[in-house]
């Protein structure tokens, strides 16, 4: 699936070696990563740090897989977690850095940050008022110096949609690239779009921090199809059009104008990530869980959106679909609780406020989420019965725009195509833009 599609350069959020070993002889450059719950054990003790490396990094290579960046944690510095791991971030990327020296490896260590460790004062948003923040602002100033000494990039995640959701004023036109939207003027610069700001606000806080020249990664750029109002294909599909214009043509930033490199965030749908931040984030994907392109784009830079090239051989569990019994109208009473378990248990995300099955009917609704977790629990039949609320047809129970899912075979019964296994991929334009 990555061969069809001209990637080169992927992005995991783990180092799982079921993932990984896919990898190996493929000429895929890939970043391996620290996941957040493990920052603790490798910050405070070089041994564990040295054992990782070893066991993730230099056998994978051995292997044959091109690693390229170790991401230490992920966006450990998001409000959200309350601090804990801002005294363990810096440790574990110094102890994996070393590490990697110290294994004679060309790998780079770097911790992907979320674009929210640095502001503008609300009393002047403009990206030259930017830096880093308050509460972190040290600890960020000794964490670019160390990532600038070893020659590593900055890597940032950039989500215009995100200012979209979180603010209800924000204007909707400034998150796209077309230039619909009133410009914001900054010290002789313009800017027409939220993602040139921010990156910019960045760029801004390394020259604060003594690193005015420090290299950017965008390590994750992207936008939602489903889960709410405007997570959808149509904005998706033009706010890829003009990213990808954009780096296509190597127009970088007003301050940082030329080439840059950046990651789209993500390959396939996860239909089991966390809610908490929205509805939206299981649908991050440009390829749907059985791994069929959303919509064209152009990864090519020939000019002309195509569909990219989906996962061919997938296989299917029948076509049966579990639905709502209107029949059994005396047991009525227990529905609700149903819907809430199966919801609790399965995705009903498409379901939301502004979502692609959000035009259902009553029992359209609960024919949906009754679908959703049979199919989830791989048709078993104990999973259509709900004491005989639902029932099982072979007629397609799809309405509309909304798309009743039928399960892929699991992979436990057979061996998925590779693109199956890249669920947790990051796709890379960064090879796009290189030649």
């Amino acid at each position: 699936m990555l061969a069809a599609n001209g990637v080169d350069r992927v992005k995991l959020f783990d180092a799982d070696p079921w993932t990984v070993s896919a990898l190996a002889g493929s000429g895929v450059q890939a970043m391996l990563a620290v996941p957040n719950d493990h920052l603790a054990s490798v910050g405070r003790d070089p041994r564990r740090a040295r054992d990782w490396v070893r066991d993730n990094v230099t056998r994978n290579i051995e292997a044959g897989v091109d690693v390229r960046y170790v991401a230490v944690g992920n966006e450990p510095f998001l409000k959200s977690y309350n601090g804990s791991f801002i005294n363990i971030t810096f440790p574990a990327l110094k102890n994996i850095q070393r590490a990697l020296d110290g294994a004679g490896l060309q790998v780079k260590a770097v911790v992907p940050l979320n674009a929210d460790v640095y502001n503008s004062p609300d009393n002047n948003p403009v990206p030259s008022a930017g830096n880093f923040r308050r509460d972190i602002d040290t600890l960020m100033v000794s964490i670019v110096n160390f990532l600038h000494m070893n020659d590593a990039p900055f890597v940032v995640n950039i989500y215009p949609y995100l200012s979209l959701y979180q603010n209800p004023n924000f204007p909707l036109n400034f998150s796209f690239f077309d230039g619909g939207s009133k410009p914001v003027y900054d010290k002789g610069m313009v800017y027409t779009n939220v993602f040139d700001a921010n990156f910019d606000t960045l760029v801004w806080s390394l020259r604060k921090a003594g690193v005015p020249d420090m290299k950017i990664v965008v390590g994750e750029i992207g936008w939602p199809t489903d889960g709410d109002k405007r997570a959808n294909v149509k904005y998706a599909q033009k706010f890829y059009d003009g990213f990808l214009k954009k780096i296509a043509k190597n127009i970088g930033t007003p301050l940082r104008p030329g080439h840059m490199d950046a990651y789209l965030f993500a390959l396939i749908d996860e239909n089991q990530k966390s809610v908490l931040p929205g509805r939206f984030e299981r649908h991050w994907g440009l390829f749907t869980y059985d791994g069929k392109p959303k919509f064209p784009m152009d990864l090519s830079r020939n000019g002309q959106n195509s569909y990219l090239v989906g996962v061919e051989g997938v296989q299917y569990l029948p076509s049966q679909w579990c639905v709502f019994n209107k029949d059994e109208k005396d047991k009525y009473r227990e529905l609700p609780a149903s819907v809430n378990y199966v919801c609790s248990n399965a995705d009903c995300t498409p379901l939301g406020y502004g979502s692609s099955c959000n035009g259902l009917s009553h029992d359209g609704n609960i024919s949906y989420a009754f679908n959703i977790y049979f199919q989830t629990m791989d048709q078993d039949v104990r999973a259509c019965s709900f004491g005989g609320l639902a029932k099982i047809v072979t007629a397609n129970a799809s309405q509309g725009g909304c798309v009743f899912p039928v399960q892929i075979l699991s992979a436990s019964e057979r061996v998925v195509p590779l693109g199956l296994l890249a669920a947790f991929l990051v796709l890379s334009v960064v090879m796009f833009i290189l030649m």
